[in-house]
């Protein structure tokens, strides 16, 4: 009977200290970003998540999901499978502008010859940016990589366009992903908190 109560006893510390693991998420200024989440069946896990500051303005918060953990800007690269990019805005901002900041982000982080082959896409992307009007405080977007399928956006906003076609070629996900880890990144201190890296 002792032998019995004492493996009831550690079964249930063990769930104990599973739960919190399973449940767990990151808060970024009142935003969550679960540990893990699923993109079309693949898993994905959280590579760490952060705020994009303009000055002194918080801008809006991001989450990078990878199928594995990366700590570089070319291992995030490098990173097969699915993956995420997840923003929820802080403030309100004109979503063109948003787009245009994005298209001169990729801008700065390629060389021309490179970029060049990329302008039609950027392009569609920020004509869907544009066509959101505005984005408010608490709306969100994700950017998806899906293998077989492309680069997903999917925006909360109802009045942004839905089922927006896939961008099809992988060197563009690889552009949207230079925003925030590239060696010119929209924010420094977000670079370092997408990678995993401590405050």
């Amino acid at each position: 009977m002792q032998i019995i109560r004492s493996l009831l006893a550690a079964a249930a510390v063990t769930l104990l200290l599973a739960a919190p693991a399973l449940a767990q998420t990151v808060t970024v200024n009142g935003v969550k970003y679960e540990d893990a989440t699923d993109l079309r069946g693949a898993k994905l896990q959280l590579n760490g998540a952060g705020t994009r500051y303009r000055g002194p303005f918080k801008v809006y918060t991001a989450g990078l999901y990878l199928t594995k953990k990366a700590g570089t800007p070319d291992e995030v690269l490098a990173v097969p499978g699915a993956k995420r990019v997840s923003i929820t805005m802080l403030r309100d901002i004109d979503s063109a502008e948003l787009g245009k900041l994005f298209a001169r982000s990729i801008e700065d982080n390629m060389d021309k010859a490179a970029f060049s082959k990329l302008i039609p896409g950027v392009m569609r992307m920020s004509q869907v940016f544009s066509d959101c009007k505005k984005l408010s405080a608490g709306e969100s977007f994700n950017i998806d990589w899906v293998p077989g399928a492309g680069t997903v956006i999917t925006v909360s906003n109802p009045k942004c366009p839905q089922n927006i076609e896939p961008f099809k070629e992988p060197e563009f996900y690889s552009a949207l992903l230079r925003i925030w880890v590239g060696p010119s990144p929209a924010d420094w201190k977000l670079k370092d908190a997408l990678l995993g890296k401590p405050a």
